[in-house]
């Protein structure tokens, strides 16, 4: 009884890995979906190369689509490269392409596209002409529009950057707008925070509640401790 049973699992293990060998795929070459030798609900781990559109679950490993668009409706782990890169879960690695997204919980590694966008937390960093983060961001943005709606802890750093959630860390740019509480920096030619906890260096400094220093054209403290406007200094500690 006991070699039997032992028979049965090793048989279900045997058929449950040809399984999973049969989901996934080393090498993927296609000109557009569903012109493509693996089909778009199998998964890759190793190589994709496609022309036009490649479409395929996850993907592990290096995927390059030369003159289209590489989408992954699962999760991608690597580097992905094309005139677009869409990943629909999460993706660790490298996407580089004319617009990147990814719409998974999380994204971790390196976004450079002109327009990049990332859908849940962002671990590392955005450098793109655009760049939009909708969860927490721990790292970097660097580009012409920079925009988060989570919390966010690091550097902006672009001609606009916006932030809606709390931001701890520095932005540069010629107009910084944080919605909610900064604790850090602000260097620009427009700066407003919610709270401002830190340092505004610009012409015009803005902020409802001031904790620190501003130094600019015209400043403006809407706690009114100890002044409400100043022109060239202002603080309240």
């Amino acid at each position: 009884m006991g070699k039997k049973l032992i028979l049965v699992v090793l048989m279900v293990l045997g058929l449950a890995g040809m399984a999973m060998a049969e989901d996934t795929k080393p090498v993927q070459l296609a000109l557009f979906n569903p012109m493509q030798i693996v089909p778009e609900s199998e998964s890759i781990k190793g190589v994709s190369l496609g022309l036009i559109y490649t479409v395929n679950k996850d993907v592990t490993g290096f995927s390059w689509t030369l003159l289209g668009v590489n989408e992954a409706t699962g999760n991608v782990k690597g580097v992905a490269w094309g005139l677009g890169s869409w990943v629909e879960g999460y993706f660790h690695g490298w996407q580089a392409g004319f617009v990147d997204y990814a719409g998974g919980d999380r994204f971790v590694g390196l976004q450079s596209g002109l327009v990049d966008v990332a859908k849940g937390d962002l671990t590392g960093a955005q450098l793109g002409a655009v760049n939009w983060a909708e969860g927490f961001v721990h790292g970097t943005q660097i580009g012409i529009f920079n925009y988060s709606t989570g919390r966010f802890i690091g550097f902006q750093g672009g001609l606009v950057n916006l932030a809606k959630g709390e931001f701890s860390g520095a932005a540069l740019g010629i107009v910084n707008y944080a919605e909610g509480s900064v604790k850090g920096f602000q260097g620009g030619i427009v700066n407003s925070a919610g709270e401002m906890h830190g340092f505004q260096l610009g012409l015009v400094n803005y902020t409802k509640s001031l904790d620190g220093l501003q130094i600019g054209l015209a400043n403006y403290n809407g706690n009114k401790k100890p002044l409400e406007f100043m022109v060239l200094v202002n603080w309240s500690f």
